[in-house]
């Protein structure tokens, strides 16, 4: 069992950056697969990006690609998603989500669990 617990977020002008974390609980954390997804208002969750329990694979969505960077730091159990070059279509919420098994069910957006959320506005 695992509790994932997001911050970071805030409003921003375009063009700026925030980095988002992901703090998790759980004895076994490196071994979980790690995403970030994103919901804006009316919208269905989008992935964003993810990463293997190890770290050394990582994957992102065309939209964010050359602008936001997954990484993890196991010691500290935590993920983060650094935004930079941010811009108004990124405004959402945000949302942790981890597997214990399996990558492809992050990337599918079916994981075990779901973190609460954290809020981002990037004002034009």
């Amino acid at each position: 069992q695992v509790q994932l617990v997001e911050s970071g977020g805030g409003l921003v002008q375009a063009g700026g950056s925030l980095r988002l974390s992901c703090a998790a609980s759980g004895r076994t954390f490196s071994t979980y697969a790690v995403g970030w997804f994103r919901q804006a208002p009316g919208k269905g969750r989008d992935f964003v990006a993810g990463i293997s329990g190890s770290g050394d694979t990582t994957y992102y969505a065309d939209s964010v690609k050359g602008r936001f960077t997954i990484s993890r730091d196991n010691a500290k159990n935590t993920v983060y998603l650094q935004m930079n070059s941010l811009k108004p279509e990124d405004t959402a919420v945000y949302y942790c989500a981890g597997d214990r098994a399996l990558y492809s069910r992050v990337l599918r957006g079916t994981p075990e669990y779901w973190g609460q959320g954290t809020s981002v506005t990037v004002s034009s």
